[in-house]
């Protein structure tokens, strides 16, 4: 049984603010919804540390956090917000386009 706010990692991002990984996110979202990024947690914990590139996302106080050749596709692409403290992982995504702003 997972209960609702386990955190399973919490992560200092570049700027050094905490983002959590929580348990019902990650089974109940991302791996529900993204079964390939099984496996990729750590993966996902780098790009939130060290991204290789950063957008803005659509949603107020998000953004969205990229880093090439680490998951399963091209692309690892992880939406973090902070809406809350500290910041959450929300969702995180195999990608094989480059970002939209991404400029090699």
């Amino acid at each position: 049984m997972v209960v609702d706010d386990e955190v399973l990692v919490s992560i200092r991002d570049r700027e050094g603010r905490e983002v959590a990984v929580l348990a019902r996110i990650w089974t109940g979202k991302i791996l529900r919804d993204h079964l390939e990024m099984a496996g990729h947690l750590a993966a996902v914990v780098g790009t939130v540390r060290d991204p290789q590139h950063v957008e803005p996302d659509a949603m107020p106080e998000r953004e969205r956090l990229y880093r090439q050749g680490a998951g399963p596709s091209r692309w690892l692409l992880v939406v973090v917000s902070f809406e809350q403290q500290p910041g959450r992982v929300i969702t995180a995504v195999a990608n094989r386009k480059d970002p939209k702003l991404w400029k090699p």
